[in-house]
Parts: structure tokens; C-alpha cells; sequence
């Protein structure tokens, strides 16, 4: 159940929210886990997962995700970035990030922090935009509203005047959320020799447990060479609405080129592609079982 919220009467008198989960009866998955809160005297239920609606009311993001339930993943994807980039020339203020699945700019804050200066926000949901304006201001360089699987001239001539050399996407990856052609789209607009750093569930990563495609995509960029991992790192995401620890493993890797056209046919269904000679377990490499 979802509503319009303003946020005019979310909060108690100490600036709090009313939060609530429901019994920790049954099982949730991590998409269908619901909150509610009261709002205007009436109690409000939203999924986790309802972002628009969630970045309509000030601060309701930060208290459910960063309070309630204790989200790492900004911070450690930050930290893991710059680990890897001091024992090399690079310097994180020469990046110039585009921050895929922006919402209201909690990761480019992060980034911010360790002397990252060119950051690109780029969102589905025009609702995140407003909120990373109204939360974060000045966070960004440009923020860009658009489909990745229909992206307009002028937002790619965006993309191309920032000339960047850094993809970042946190908690996005999965769910249907970011299709892996959409994926494919934001990873062709950073140079070569750029630097990926990515999260994502460790279960999507597991054979069979990504109906979406990004384990088979993610085996098809290390097999292939497109991408050449520099450290990866498994580290609890967040809480789930039962307290449980939900892990995620956080990647950064360096890209050598683009991914072909027909490599997004392939994962999607679309193409029949050939596998090359040599073969990666690239789940259980990340996941440390190799």
C-alpha cells in the first residue's frame, strides 16, 4: 500500500519517526520486507523497496535504512575504493564518478568525504533527484533523470562532457532493479582503464540465485577480461526487519574495455555467445571458496 507523503507530521517532537515491522512470523524476501510509520495521525505502510515514496519525506530514508536497520554498504564501498587506489598512482580526486542508482546521495556524501570532486548522480525516479537536491546539496555535479534502456542524445552528451572514469553503484544491482543492459549502458560511458566499484547480494552471486543475469554477466566480464578485479570484500549490507544480517559483497575492479553488444544479447536471452577457452567460477572466487 502506498501514499503521497509530505512528511508534515511523520516525526515525534524529537525529530524521530514512528517505525514499526511487522512480527517476525513467516518469511519476507528482501524486496517484500514493509515498514510502517504514522503520518498526518494515520498509520502509513510502504515496502522497503517503495524509494519514491520513501525520499517524499525528509529524513525517512536515512532514520528506516541508516538507523533501523544499520546500512554499511556507502561506507564500505568508499573505504574498499579508496583502499585499493593508495597503493596506486591514481588519486581519488582525479575521478570523475557516475553513481548509478544515485537516490538521494548518501554514497556520493561518502565519496565526498575522501576528496572525490566530480560526481554524476544518475536515477530512475525523478523523486530522487529532488531528494538529493533537497538532502545533499552541492553533492553532485549533475544529476541525471533517465532510462538506461532507452537513454535520450542529450543525456548521453551529459554523460560524455564528464568524461568519466569511475562507475559506482551500491545496493542497486539485482532485483530487477538495474536490467543488465541498463548495466552494460553506464559501464560503456566510462572510459577505458576506468575503475568499477559495485555491491550486491552474495546470493545473487550463487548459481542459480540471480534470475536477473548479473552473476552470469559479472562470470562473462572476468572471463572475458572486460573487467580485472583488484580486491573484494564480504560484509553485512544491513539488517533485516527480523534483525537478521543480510550480506553483500562489495567489488572494485579495473576495466580494460567496453562490453559488447552482443555479450548484453546473450545475457538477456536475446543471442546465442560463445563461451571462451578458459572458465571462471567467478561467484565462489568472489565468495572466497576457490
Amino acid at each position: 500500500m502506498s501514499a503521497s507523503l509530505n512528511g508534515s507530521r511523520a516525526r515525534r517532537d524529537d525529530g524521530s519517526f514512528h517505525i514499526r515491522f511487522p512480527d517476525a512470523n513467516g518469511k519476507l524476501d528482501q524486496d517484500e520486507e514493509w515498514f510502517e510509520f504514522d503520518f498526518d495521525g494515520r498509520r502509513q505502510r510502504l515496502r522497503i523497496h517503495d524509494y519514491a515514496d520513501i525520499y517524499g519525506v525528509p529524513g525517512l530514508y536515512e532514520a528506516l535504512v541508516y538507523g533501523k536497520l544499520r546500512c554499511n554498504s556507502p561506507r564500505r564501498m568508499a573505504e574498499l575504493l579508496a583502499s585499493v587506489l593508495s597503493d596506486r598512482p591514481d588519486d581519488l580526486t582525479e575521478l570523475r564518478v557516475l553513481d548509478l542508482g544515485a537516490g538521494n546521495g548518501i554514497v556520493a556524501e561518502e565519496l565526498k568525504t575522501l576528496g572525490v570532486e566530480t560526481i554524476v548522480g544518475l536515477d530512475l525516479l525523478p523523486q530522487a533527484a529532488l531528494a538529493a537536491r533537497r538532502d545533499r546539496p552541492g553533492v553532485y555535479s549533475d544529476y541525471v533523470v533517465a532510462d538506461l534502456c532507452d537513454l535520450e542524445p542529450q543525456d548521453r552528451r551529459r554523460f560524455e562532457k564528464a568524461d568519466l572514469n569511475c562507475l559506482i553503484t551500491v545496493a542497486a544491482l539485482g532485483f530487477g532493479d538495474i536490467p543488465p543492459e541498463a548495466f552494460a549502458t553506464a559501464f560503456n560511458l566510462i572510459s577505458k582503464n576506468g575503475w568499477l566499484g559495485m555491491t550486491i547480494k552474495e546470493d545473487f552471486l550463487q548459481p542459480g540465485g540471480d534470475d536477473s543475469g548479473f552473476a552470469r554477466l559479472i562470470r562473462e566480464l572476468i572471463d572475458r577480461g572486460i573487467v580485472e578485479i583488484q580486491a573484494h570484500l564480504r560484509f553485512c549490507h544491513r539488517l533485516s526487519i527480523k534483525g537478521e544480517q543480510i550480506h553483500y559483497v562489495a567489488i572494485v575492479a579495473r576495466k580494460t574495455a567496453h562490453i559488447p553488444p552482443f555479450l548484453v544479447k546473450g545475457i538477456t536471452g536475446d543471442a546465442e555467445i560463445e563461451t571462451p577457452g578458459r572458465r571462471t567460477d567467478a561467484a565462489s572466487m568472489l565468495l572466497g571458496r576457490t
